[in-house]
């Protein structure tokens, strides 16, 4: 089961999923806001931490989180200080009840993961993409269109076109052809 505990957040925090089954994680810890009493309405304890990528708005309250529940925190660049452990580019790694794939897509930061789980077709996206073919900045340090292009690419080549669910870094997840909106977002980042 995945649950958004940032909706209704009026703060600048991305969107926090936690993922509760056989490993319970936290994906995203957010900022700005007291996320665990939101954690302990569902659980008790997390196995986890993982980080989609260290921008500050999916960050802030990862220290919180790790003091409260005395968890590791997992990303994939070890050198932050926030990370205890790496994840490459193609490792499992288990949420919840099923096997994500882990992505390397930089292009809106270089630490920038994307987890994909072909069992039940789940993909979080993080920053990468967004409902309706939005994509993410790159604006920002580490940014780079080149790259962000080539990471949309390379996930649609990961994921199956019978996508199921979207779980984006901000904004709505998406469950209707949610596969034509990363290949939306493909389009209009080569355009724009």
């Amino acid at each position: 089961m995945i649950h958004n505990l940032a909706a209704g957040q009026q703060v600048f925090t991305s969107n926090v999923f936690l993922i509760t089954g056989d490993r319970t994680v936290l994906v995203d810890p957010g900022n700005e806001f007291d996320v665990v009493p939101e954690i302990r309405e569902h659980v008790d304890e997390l196995d986890a931490v993982v980080l989609t990528h260290t921008h500050p708005d999916h960050i802030g309250n990862t220290a919180a989180v790790v003091e409260a529940f005395d968890v590791d925190v997992w990303g994939y660049d070890p050198g932050h200080e926030l990370v205890d452990h790496a994840i490459a580019d193609g490792e499992t790694v288990q949420l919840g009840d099923h096997a994500f794939r882990a992505l390397h897509t930089p292009g809106h930061k270089n630490d920038h993961l994307c987890f994909y789980a072909a069992e039940p077709r789940i993909l979080i996206a993080g920053d990468l993409v967004f409902a309706n073919g939005s994509f993410g900045r790159t604006d920002l340090e580490e940014g780079n269109r080149e790259w962000l292009v080539e990471s949309i690419e390379y996930v649609l080549d990961a994921i199956d076109e019978e996508l199921a669910e979207l779980h984006t870094g901000h904004g709505p997840s998406v469950t209707r052809d949610p596969y034509d909106h990363v290949a939306h977002a493909a389009k209009a980042a080569r355009m724009y």
